[in-house]
């Protein structure tokens, strides 16, 4: 289980590909703190630690997760957003994520605003997924609260410090995000859908 609080950026190093896995090795300062086997959510997808050096860590990326998430799409260089599981002694300062990437989404709109930013995500509603005004969304790994919601549609707004801290800096119109909707939301949306 994650919060939404991204801890750092990480960055591509390598990716190797293996049959349909690829193996991605990213370069952070949080590198020297894992251990072999640790979830670490990358961009909100939830992968396990299989190697370590000084300075990175490597993790393997099946087909179904590629398939479902933007990390098909990285690039060596590219900026992720890292955060380590949550403990339970601590602060859920975001929301509960769970590391399961729901569905990608578009980003359609980006707003530079007088201290802020507007992204607007367009995703495919006929997949049965909902966001709510004033609810949250994991955006990237992110926890964001959204505004403007609508059937397959929704903005969020950025402030600096999430702007600087996030590769949200590097999302631009027509780039691809990872989504994962609210766990409360998913379960509610099934029990009336039954």
């Amino acid at each position: 289980m994650f919060t939404g609080i991204i801890e750092t950026l990480g960055t591509v190093s390598h990716i190797k590909e293996e049959g349909t896995n690829l193996h991605f090795t990213i370069t952070s300062s949080l590198a020297n703190e894992l251990k072999i086997d640790q979830s670490i959510a990358h961009n909100g997808v939830c992968l396990t630690v299989v190697s370590l050096t000084d300075d990175s860590h490597t993790v393997t990326a099946i087909a179904e997760t590629l398939e479902k998430s933007n990390l098909q799409y990285l690039k060596e260089g590219a900026f992720v957003n890292l955060e380590r599981c949550m403990q339970l002694n601590g602060r859920l300062d975001g929301h509960i994520v769970q590391g399961h990437v729901d569905q990608t989404a578009v980003c359609v709109r980006k707003t530079i605003l007088d201290g802020s930013w507007e992204y607007r995500f367009r995703y495919d509603g006929e997949k049965g997924n909902v966001t709510v005004e004033k609810g949250s969304v994991s955006v990237n790994g992110i926890s964001l609260t959204v505004v403007n919601s609508v059937a397959d549609e929704f903005s969020v707004f950025i402030i600096p410090y999430t702007h600087e801290h996030t590769n949200l800096q590097d999302v631009n119109e027509g780039d691809t995000v990872n989504l994962e909707f609210d766990i409360i939301g998913k379960y509610v949306a099934r029990l009336i859908n039954k």
